[in-house]
């Protein structure tokens, strides 16, 4: 009798690198029978302390320690995941994303690593977070509050079956606050009470903006909150706990190690608390305000510890995007946060889902000649169905506000940063200037990437110029490919006359024909026929 086929397996990898540490994974995830998430087992787990956002100021310039200790440890995680031969997913998230010089440690993190970092957003690092945590804790169906506290930011989500029914990332991080109001040998006396106020302040609009949503569950993950969990632990037990999955961290014993925490008004004595690891010392009293009003905002009173956080949720994320299949339409979530944006800000949503149509069927039609794939395929469907969202604050020059709109968003769940860079400029070049090497954002591609905007963008104009009328009076299109030349043969819709249709598209075509190395002639079908 033949053996059952063994289940789908492979080796990622994942780097979380955070304001404080950088945290990377390898595991082996294995597909499941039941169709959902992967099984993962983690073979390699390494963490350095790098404090990317130590430098002084408030997180606007890594200093130049900083980016050598990050990208030294980058190359020896890459090491690691190379044994394993385990290609890398790497993230970045508050220290990179707010300092202005982050292309210097992305720059260097590709050429003196060899690792390509990706800078994420804030929603985007709790939607990643939450994924990682519902893989760890048994929540799934509960409607949850996710905390995560980093050294540059805390994540909030609330959400239900997979959702996300809101998210805000603030700038309440263990290291900012440090800084602000802990940065000294001895504990002000009123430093503490200050942080309070300033925490419950930046808390309160989002705690008002949920407070209609009743909560099941929360849960706490990052290293601050196992830190503060395990000091718990210890002073109940008197040992460590082998594993902080699953433990639960009562509000009440927070405000007693938070009593401890005050009490200890040196580095020194904090250093010497039970169960708190002495590398923790100078940032955890800041770490343990932000979670003491998180759960007084919120009238939490215990919090559910997940040992899964963002480099998990990296991990699946990877999968999700090497398994699922053939996306010949935008996936649900990134579909989903597309047409929301574009509701919000395009008056013609008809029109775009009309140019966005016939962009994908120009894509299909002209494959063979560029070559590109599903993902780019992707970026243009978003792009197309964006490209008019700076129409909402200017007709001139409005394809440069939907870049500015397209990449300044936090709407767009579910892409990644250079993603999202692709997005906004193929929408930012679908009418007028041409790519130019000249234009920063540009330059600053690859030449890979560089095509794929080039492309996309050609393939744009034209669709744009197919519904110049914003009628919808095209239906069909289809490429001949005839070698030296390539023609597009149009069919309106109806009983319609779609002379200027094919007059704009011919008066648009200039970019695709460069990029596809043809000459590209628009005709109506039923005319050639």
């Amino acid at each position: 009798m033949p053996s059952a086929a063994a289940p789908q397996s492979e080796h990622l990898a994942a780097i979380d690198i955070g304001t404080n540490s950088l945290h990377g994974v390898v595991a082996r995830l294995t597909a499941t029978d039941d169709g959902g998430g992967p099984r993962i087992e983690i073979l390699e787990r390494q963490k350095e302390m790098v404090r990317l956002g130590s430098s002084a100021g408030d997180m606007r310039e890594l200093s130049a320690d900083a980016i050598d200790r990050a990208v030294a440890a980058l190359d020896r995680f890459r090491q690691v995941a190379a044994v394993h031969e385990a290609p890398i997913t790497a993230v970045a998230t508050s220290a990179a994303r707010e300092a202005e010089n982050r292309e210097v440690l992305i720059q260097r993190a590709w050429d003196e690593a060899g690792v390509h970092v990706e800078v994420i957003s804030g929603p985007e690092e709790a939607r990643l977070i939450h994924l990682g945590v519902l893989q760890a804790v048994p929540v799934f169906d509960r409607r949850l509050l996710l905390c995560d506290i980093g050294g540059g930011s805390t994540e909030l989500l609330v959400g239900q079956r997979g959702e996300v029914e809101a998210a805000r990332s603030l700038k309440l991080g263990a290291i900012r606050l440090t800084k602000r109001f802990f940065d000294g040998e001895r504990l002000h006396p009123s430093a503490v009470d200050t942080c309070r106020r300033f925490v419950r302040s930046t808390l309160a609009p989002f705690a008002h903006e949920v407070a209609d949503l009743e909560l099941d569950v929360a849960v706490g993950s990052s290293g601050t909150i196992g830190a503060l969990a395990e000091m718990a632990a210890v002073r109940a037990t008197g040992v460590r706990p082998r594993s902080l999955n699953n433990q639960v961290l009562r509000r009440a014993d927070l405000d007693e190690l938070m009593a401890e925490l005050t009490k200890a008004t040196s580095l020194a004595e904090r250093a010497q608390l039970p169960g708190l690891d002495p590398s923790r010392a100078d940032i955890i009293l800041a770490g343990a305000v932000i979670l003491e009003q998180v759960l007084h905002a919120f009238d939490v009173e215990e919090l559910l510890i997940s040992d899964y956080a963002l480099r998990e949720g990296v991990l699946l994320d990877a999968w999700r995007r090497r398994h699922g299949g053939s996306l010949h339409h935008l996936s649900e979530l990134r579909r989903r946060s597309v047409l929301d944006l574009a509701q919000a800000m395009d008056d013609d949503p008809a029109h775009s889902a009309q140019v966005a149509r016939l962009a994908l069927d120009l894509f299909d039609a002209t494959g063979p000649r560029h070559g590109l794939g599903d993902a780019e395929r992707e970026i243009l469907e978003a792009a197309a169905l964006l490209c008019n969202v700076g129409l909402f604050l200017s007709h001139s020059q409005h394809h440069k506000h939907s870049y500015y709109v397209i990449r300044g968003t936090d709407r767009l769940s579910g892409f990644n940063d250079g993603e999202v860079e692709l997005i906004a400029l193929v929408a930012r070049y679908h009418r007028k200037s041409e790519p130019k090497t000249k234009h920063p954002e540009f330059a600053a591609l690859r030449d890979d990437e560089q095509h794929v905007v080039r492309c996309l963008a050609g393939i744009l104009r034209i669709a744009i110029g197919l519904d110049r009328n914003h009628a919808s009076r095209v239906g069909e299109v289809a490429i001949d490919d005839r070698g030296d030349r390539l023609v597009l043969s149009v069919a309106p819709s109806g009983p319609a006359d779609i002379s200027l249709e094919l007059y704009e598209a011919g008066a648009r075509k200039d970019l695709l024909e460069s990029v596809l190395g043809a000459p590209l002639e628009v005709v109506d079908r039923a005319a050639a026929t």
